[in-house]
């Protein structure tokens, strides 16, 4: 006889192979920038790539799993992710690597919101509520694990060894699959094409408007800009048109819905004004949690010039604290209402980061930093399980589907946005510094150009001084230009903490607009009496 928990743990596997694949790039950011020729940032042009294709058409994916059945969907999904990952392991440039992100996003997509379903399928009542947890807090325990475990291995072995440890994984996820129960395919469903190609150009309009912010200016446009509209960047128009597009969806989605006509995302899933700020908070959350996970191996492997094994170690307190937070939060849901449990989580976060900002210094590990980290951990792993449970909790169980497409939506758009945001943030500012320290100190211009070839990027002390050496630079000033890429680094990544600790701060507005009662008080089921999820 099958376990009553067999579902759960294929559907726990599965999640960990999409989240490992997140984690591990932030962590070898440096083997892996070196071993493929690319620039530090181009570990988050990666996670965009992957992170958009998700966004983008994971709500699609959703109805195909209605179309051909969970079960098989799951199946394909997982093959598919897997072919990817054997890419990415023996990936040789940063072209090879996109694509392999490429194909798992779209892979993904289709997982994602299978796992939802599968869970509402296999499970009621308690035992429901409690399987919906513990998908909700595998991103959390799926960071702390790989963050020590690809570090170990970029370390000691290559971080080629994380991926096909993926690839691993994909056949043990496929292989249990067999076992479970088939779930019935609705042959009747019809997919929204025009839905489609809204929401996902929305959605890649505003990704890549955000991403290229950095090359094609924020505002003015930058020399790197294709054009430029009466002197403006094309990125912010971009942004603009991503917002426009996705008005146009949820307007088209809203007629459909009015006619009789299946939407491609079931507009009760967000129907209520609770609804919608939990999805803008969870973006919110999302990409928080992305943008810090990417500063901190930015800041040890290339301020520090330290091992992505150090990275791990540095990045441990706060994964283990997303993770321990994620998992004995739940225990709070039965006595706090969602509002005040997401208003107190954004201001932990934003005081951790505060701290952060304001001690980070040449050693990591201090026990001021240590601190800042455990409660952003802590406020992070809290948001993440609580605003995953509070769209659950609002919808009716047939809507499982969509509510995983939207869960795959906010993860990935967020996971998006926090990895370009970090890279843009952290390198624009790194930019200013390097400018306003090179002038003070008094070096000619031909050194900056040399020193960074026109293109400024987080580079360690050694590449630097190696590079300079090679040019005409005489050796007082190459310890000068070291030291002034040493400095401006360092504020650089102060500054980046310090504004994603406002963004945190701000983020309380939406928090505070989440419900204000416990489950004990939840409705039982909707106008038509149907339970819902939990």
């Amino acid at each position: 006889m099958r376990a009553p928990w067999f579902p759960l743990v294929i559907v726990v596997l599965a999640q960990l192979q999409m989240a490992v694949n997140l984690n591990v790039l932030p962590v070898s950011l440096g083997p892996l920038s070196e071993d493929l020729g690319t620039p530090a940032t181009a570990a988050a042009t990666a996670l965009l790539i992957y992170s958009l294709f998700v966004a983008a058409l994971v709500m699609v994916g959703a109805k195909i799993g209605k179309l051909l059945g969970e079960r098989l969907v799951l199946q394909v999904g997982v093959v598919v992710h897997g072919d990817a990952m054997a890419l990415m392991a023996t990936s040789t440039d940063a072209t090879t690597m996109n694509v392999a992100q490429a194909i798992a996003g779209v892979a993904a997509a289709v997982v994602v919101p299978t796992l939802v379903v599968l869970i509402a399928a296999s499970y009621h009542g308690r035992q429901q509520a409690t399987a919906l947890g513990v998908l909700a807090g595998i991103p959390a325990v799926s960071s702390a694990v790989t963050f020590v475990v690809a570090g170990f291995l970029a370390t000691a072995l290559s971080w080629r060894w994380s991926y096909w440890l993926i690839v691993a994984l994909a056949v043990v996820v496929l292989a249990l699959s067999r076992g479970l129960k088939p779930i019935p395919r609705r042959p009747e469903i019809r997919i929204d094409v025009v839905g489609v190609v809204l929401s996902a150009a929305a959605i890649a309009a505003i990704l890549v408007g955000f991403r290229t912010m950095q090359t094609w200016g924020p505002l003015v446009a930058a020399p790197g800009a294709p054009f430029s509209v009466l002197r403006l960047s094309p990125a912010p128009l971009l942004i603009v048109v991503g917002v426009v597009l996705g008005q146009a969806f949820f307007a088209w989605s809203r007629r459909r819905s009015d006619h009789g006509r299946e939407p491609l995302l079931a507009t009760e899933v967000l129907g209520s004004d609770e609804e919608r700020s939990a999805v803008i908070a969870f973006l919110v959350a999302g990409s928080l949690s992305l943008a810090v996970g990417f500063l901190i191996p930015l800041y040890v492997q290339f301020a520090q010039g330290r091992t992505p094994m150090a990275s791990a170690g540095a990045i441990l307190p706060y994964s283990v604290a997303i993770a321990a937070a994620g998992v004995l939060s739940v225990r709070l849901y039965d006595r706090v209402a969602p509002r005040l449990l997401g208003v107190a989580s954004f201001v932990l976060i934003a005081v951790g980061l505060l701290v952060v900002a304001a001690t980070l210094g040449r050693d990591w590990s201090t026990a001021a930093v240590v601190v800042g980290l455990l409660l952003v951990g802590a406020g992070e792993g809290t948001l993440l399980t609580l605003l995953f449970n509070v769209l659950v909790s609002a919808s009716p169980k047939h809507l499982a589907g969509d509510v995983g497409a939207l869960r795959g939506v906010a993860n990935n758009v967020s996971n998006a946005l926090g990895a370009a945001f970090a890279g843009v943030v952290a390198v624009g500012l790194l930019g200013v510094f390097l400018a306003t320290g090179f002038a003070r100190a008094d070096l000619p211009d031909h050194v900056e150009r040399q020193a960074f070839s026109g293109h400024v990027d987080f580079v360690t002390d050694g590449d630097l001084r190696s590079t300079l050496r090679r040019t005409s630079a005489t050796e007082e000033q190459v310890d000068r230009a070291v030291a002034v890429n040493d400095d401006a680094r360092l504020r650089a990544l102060r500054a980046a903490f310090l504004l994603v600790g406002a963004v945190s701060a701000l983020a309380v507005f939406p928090a505070w607009r989440l419900p204000r009662y416990v489950p004990d008080e939840l409705p039982a089921g909707d106008a038509s009496g149907e339970s819902r999820l939990p």
